[in-house]
């Protein structure tokens, strides 16, 4: 007897594997930022006690002060040195940007700036450009023909019949009839 896998089962047992792999992985994964967690931390300690050794008092008020004149110039040293590192960042980034905007303008090619959509009226564009001597005021609208609509004999029509309930009741009975034969008449 022979044992036929319909389409379902395989789909099964491949989504099954396909989570197994998965929360294997992540289980890895886990694992490895638990022991880089730990070597950082090791790594911070040995740092923290080779360049700063720990604080022992003293018990006079010389030493003290002694101590407290070489904490600070410490401390000028480091701030200098973070500085200097600052300034050595913005100059290489600055010289990062230009030699990437050389290399854009050496291949040819010219990568837009991102445009933002500005809604500005065109007195206000000319005064951007301009400046002050921008004089005139562009009032669009003011150049426009003021044009008249005629009433034609349709409209007027139309307006007159109005609602046509009121037409049915005026045209039944006697009266509506005698008016539609005088109207014929003349």
């Amino acid at each position: 007897m022979k044992l036929v896998w319909g389409p379902n089962k395989k789909r099964r047992a491949a989504t099954a594997r396909r989570q197994h792999l998965k929360s294997a992985m992540l289980q890895l994964a886990a694992t490895e930022i638990e022991k880089e967690a730990a070597a950082k931390e090791v790594e911070k300690q040995n740092y923290l006690a080779e360049h700063c050794p720990p604080l022992s008092l003293p018990g006079s008020m010389q030493e003290l002060q002694e101590l407290c004149k070489k904490l600070h110039a410490k401390i000028e040293s480091v701030d200098e040195e973070r500085y200097d590192t600052e300034v050595k960042l913005q100059k290489t980034t600055k010289e990062l940007e230009d030699l990437s905007q050389k290399l854009f303008d050496l291949r040819g090619k010219f990568k837009r700036p991102p445009l933002r959509r500005v809604r500005m009226s065109a007195d206000a564009m000319l005064r951007a450009l301009l400046g002050s001597k921008h004089k005139v005021c562009m009032d669009l609208r003011a150049n426009l023909k003021q044009v008249k609509k005629e009433d034609t004999e349709k409209e007027k029509d139309l307006r007159d019949v109005g609602d046509w309930r009121k037409n049915i009741e005026e045209k039944s009975g006697m009266e509506g009839r005698k008016k539609m034969f005088e109207a014929g008449e003349s």
